[in-house]
């Protein structure tokens, strides 16, 4: 059985590669050079089936510093819960008629895009709201290390 599975894995691996020389036909789902702010909009409207977004005061100072800097027509990658397609997760199904806040954006130059932070999204999820470090402690008389593990 071995064998098979690996020719199998060996004929993936050819389809893969037939498939990337073939043409793409990608399109985004703006005009790259449209304003952040309304490339935002047209992801929540077309993409979630929202209103728009909710930008802060901050979230504008940050959004014409990019755009003033260069940084405007890069492609956007927005940040948020996978609970819901709004960013109340007690919005189940399709929702309709919300508004997507942004608390940030920011800036990813390297990979060559900007992604704004929607409602309360962590940028490293899997970590718990209380770090492990709180629970260490090292005995001062014996050198005992405790709560590592």
């Amino acid at each position: 059985k071995q064998w098979y599975q690996r020719r199998e894995a060996v004929v993936s691996t050819q389809s893969t590669g037939e498939a990337c020389k073939q043409e793409s036909k990608f399109k985004f789902l703006y005009e790259l050079e449209r304003p952040l702010a309304e490339k935002m909009n047209e992801i929540v409207r077309r993409i979630y089936g929202g209103d728009g977004v909710e930008l802060s005061e901050m979230v504008l100072e940050k959004i014409a510093k990019l755009e003033k800097q260069g940084y405007g027509n890069l492609p956007i990658c927005m940040a948020k819960t996978h609970l819901s397609l709004s960013c109340d997760v007690t919005k189940k199904g399709v929702p309709t008629g919300f508004t997507v806040p942004v608390k940030d954006i920011i800036l990813s130059a390297g990979a060559g895009f900007v992604y704004p932070l929607a409602g309360t999204i962590s940028t490293m999820p899997g970590l718990p709201t209380r770090p492990a470090y709180y629970e260490i402690d090292v005995d001062t008389e014996t050198g005992q290390i405790t709560g590592l593990f």
